[in-house]
Parts: structure tokens; C-alpha cells; sequence
């Protein structure tokens, strides 16, 4: 479906006072990475010529991702290596965007993590006190982690049962790799949920309105002037539609045209590649 088309048939869908623009027209943009800007080690169809345009057009554009494995910098440093140049600001993650919210809400908090190296870093540049004994946490921060054990399942389930709150960095379910793909945060979430009899008290990754809040934040824009671009819609669509973002759909990714009814909600805009966003 063109983005035209899109456009005519959503119309009527907006909030009073609101209109869809061409798609060059946006005052700023938010784009997912995987499934979006590349795949695996190599750039999307049309992402170089959409990205040049909009720098050309002097628009902020902030790079939105929920990976739980990589730093902001590691991030920025894949993309250049892929051609894409970021400033340092231009890149936001779950995990930076966890240590914000302990930073802000739980500033006492003592942090057991079930995640890898790149989660310890982002929540040591928060300042945000982390702890390998279960029973003195707080709270217990999930993310992706490729050496998950049955102890440390035990020893997370153990802080659960024991008052500390459980905090997902995302609510992924699964992360697509080159040769497949692998469970994500989410999978370890509900063996946490089901070990301890607890529930999840908040999901920072996107679709978060506390994520929102900090990516608007940093790009100085309003919700209504920001397109957000992604491939997933129960993540990326839903994230720009519940904190009133205008949404577009790029088919490159995990999900396709089929998944928009049993999301619930209407991107505004379903484009092939990002060469529509090119024009």
C-alpha cells in the first residue's frame, strides 16, 4: 500500500485538529533499527538515500531500539560501520533508557540484573547500584541474556519472592539473528513471573510512555510533529500510536501487512521500503 493511500484511508481515524503530511514533512523522526535501518550487517533498500534527505532537510532523527545487548555507543559504532553516521545523542536503547528511569524514580534502588555486560555499563553511567545477592534487590532488571542458567532463574526468582519488584527492559518476546531467531527479554520475564508468582511492576522498552517521554525529550519536539518508523507493530507502531506519534509501517522487518488487524491498531502509513520516504 503506498503511503498515499494510507494517508486517504486513515484520515478520518486522527484526533480533531491533527493531519497526516507528506512524509518528508515531519519535523522530526524516530526509527527502529533492526528490521528497519538494517538487517543482520547490511542497510535496508532506500535507507541511505532516506536518511541523506532528511539530513539534507535539516530534521532531527533520533535511532529508537530495545536491544538489551549493546550500548548506546556500541550501537552508534554498528551503524557507522554500516555507513549510517550518528551523533551521540542521535542513538536511545532500552537499557540508557532503564538507567534513566532508576536514576529518576528509584534513585535508592539496589538493582539484581539478569542481562549481559552492556547492562551493567548503562546502569554504572546512571550511577545505579547493582548487586549480586538476591536478597538484598530491590528490584530485578530482565533484558536478552544469551547465558541465562537455571541459577541465575533460582537466584532472580529468590529476590521476587523475597519483595524486589520485577523490571523488564523490554517486552520483546524474541530476536530475530541472521540464521533465526533467538527468545528475548520477554521469554525470560515469564519463567521469572512463573518461578516466583510474582508480575512484572513496569516494562521500560518501547512501547513505554516513559520511553516516549525521554526520545521526545531529547529531540525537543512535540508527539504530534514526530514520525516514528519501525517493522513491528505490537513494539514500534504501538509505541508511536500511544504516545501520539504518527506511525509508518515499513514492511522490511519481522512483521507484515497480515499482522495489522490482530495488532488492534492502524499505522498511518505502510510503506514497502524506506525509498517511499525518499519520495
Amino acid at each position: 500500500m503506498t503511503a498515499n493511500a494510507n494517508r486517504a484511508e486513515h484520515t478520518d481515524k486522527l484526533a480533531v485538529g491533527q493531519e497526516l503530511l507528506d512524509l518528508q514533512q515531519y519535523k522530526g523522526y524516530m526509527f527502529d533499527l533492526d528490521g528497519t535501518i538494517y538487517a543482520g550487517n547490511r542497510l535496508l533498500p532506500g535507507v541511505a538515500s532516506a536518511l541523506q534527505l532528511l539530513r539534507q532537510r535539516g530534521k532531527p532523527l533520533l535511532f529508537v531500539t530495545n536491544t538489551t545487548i549493546r550500548t548506546a555507543e556500541s550501537v552508534k559504532q554498528r551503524l557507522e560501520e554500516l555507513g549510517v553516521v550518528c551523533g551521540d545523542d542521535e542513538v536511545m536503547t532500552a537499557l540508557c533508557v532503564s538507567g534513566m528511569y532508576f536514576r529518576e524514580h528509584e534513585p535508592i534502588a539496589r538493582i539484581f540484573m539478569i542481562g549481559e555486560a552492556a547492562m551493567k555499563q548503562e546502569l554504572d553511567r546512571c550511577g545505579v547500584e547493582t548487586t549480586e545477592d538476591a536478597l538484598r534487590a530491590t528490584h530485578v532488571l530482565v533484558g536478552l541474556d544469551r547465558q541465562f542458567t537455571y541459577e541465575k532463574l533460582t537466584q532472580g526468582m529468590r529476590a521476587l519472592r523475597n519483595g524486589a519488584q520485577l523490571i523488564a527492559a523490554n517486552p520483546d518476546p524474541f530476536c530475530p539473528m541472521d540464521d533465526g531467531a533467538i527468545p528475548d527479554t520477554w521469554s525470560l520475564v515469564k519463567a521469572l513471573e512463573t518461578a516466583s508468582l510474582r508480575q512484572t511492576a513496569k516494562v521500560i522498552g518501547k512501547p513505554s510512555a516513559y520511553y516516549a517521554r525521554k526520545a521526545l525529550e531529547r529531540m525537543g519536539l512535540a508527539p504530534q510533529d514526530c514520525l516514528m518508523v519501525g517493522d513491528r507493530m505490537e513494539t514500534d507502531i504501538r509505541f508511536g500510536h500511544m504516545n501520539g506519534m504518527h506511525t509508518a509501517f515499513v514492511l522490511t522487518g519481522a512483521d507484515s501487512i497480515e499482522d495489522i488487524p490482530s495488532s488492534g491498531i492502524e499505522p498511518d502509513y505502510v510503506l514497502a521500503s524506506l525509498s517511499e520516504l525518499a519520495g
